[in-house]
């Protein structure tokens, strides 16, 4: 079953430090990079097996907060076609 694990995180590098553990921790892919507010605010979106994005999604959050602010975390199994084609739009 796919799904997909939101790590929002305050600052680039947490960002940065986050979604290397996600990718490291289990078999996931970046499918979208949100930047706000400068990049003070950043949101990265990995898809893989429910089991996956969550193993990836503690890890992320984990190392994050080592280096910034966690801000929100979610994983959503099964997403609807239309939250995909949002975060695969321009």
């Amino acid at each position: 079953m796919k799904a997909i694990a939101l790590l929002e995180v305050q600052a680039m590098v947490a960002a940065i430090a986050g979604l290397d553990a996600m990718v490291k921790a289990a078999d996931v892919k970046l499918i979208h990079v949100e930047k706000r507010l400068g990049g003070r605010l950043v949101t990265v979106v990995v898809e893989g097996e429910v089991s996956a994005v969550r193993a990836a999604l503690e890890a992320g959050a984990c190392e994050a907060a080592k280096v910034g602010n966690v801000k929100g975390t979610e994983v959503i199994a099964r997403p609807h076609p239309d939250v995909m084609r949002f975060l695969t739009t321009g």
